[in-house]
């Protein structure tokens, strides 16, 4: 029986079986859910977090505020690059195809779109320097040449270790995004 309350997307569930399920084609979407390595890394983080911030009220309550303060701006931190490994992946729209970093996010409209396609290859293993042989959804862009872009998605990313099944639903998805809107 699904539960569509812990679902990141209700519409998801609805329209397992259409490849474009999304009603808003202007919204930001990501065509899967964070994987279970995503989801527990940032648990681990918002758990330093909450020993931190009860380090921020242990120094405010001693009566020093300044060292209180330093140490909730740590912890605030610490929130917010949990929030942003969740918000880390691929995402789609009317727009384009849009690749969340920690540090960075990139956009590469539609129109500029050569190709998406997957491909086996050595790729990184949860982001690590260490690379395995897997799968890679790659986006070839007009205005670069190939080298110079990196996989959207692979196979042994955050989001899709031990999960191939996942991967191949999202990369149909971001292909199909990619068919969709080439055209216009």
């Amino acid at each position: 029986m699904p539960l569509p309350f812990l679902t990141a997307d209700r519409a998801y569930d609805a329209a397992l079986d259409n490849a474009l399920p999304y009603d808003d084609r202007d919204r930001w979407r990501r065509p899967y859910r964070p994987g279970p390595w995503r989801v527990g890394g940032a648990a681990l983080w918002l758990l330093l977090a909450s020993f931190v911030l009860f380090a921020a009220v242990a120094l405010a309550l001693t009566g020093s505020l300044s060292s209180a303060g330093a140490v909730l701006g740590i912890a605030l931190l610490i929130i917010a690059a949990a929030l942003r490994i969740l918000r880390m992946g691929v995402w789609v729209s009317a727009h384009g195809v849009r690749q969340v970093g920690l540090l960075y996010t990139r956009t590469v409209p539609w129109k500029r779109v050569a190709s998406v396609r997957t491909a086996q290859q050595p790729v990184r293993w949860l982001g690590l320097p260490r690379t395995v042989q897997g799968q890679a959804l790659t986006l070839v862009r007009k205005d670069r040449s190939q080298q110079d872009t990196g996989p959207l998605l692979t196979t042994h990313g955050m989001d899709f270790v031990g999960r191939t099944s996942a991967f191949d639903r999202a990369a149909d998805a971001v292909e199909a995004w990619a068919a969709e809107y080439r055209r216009d």
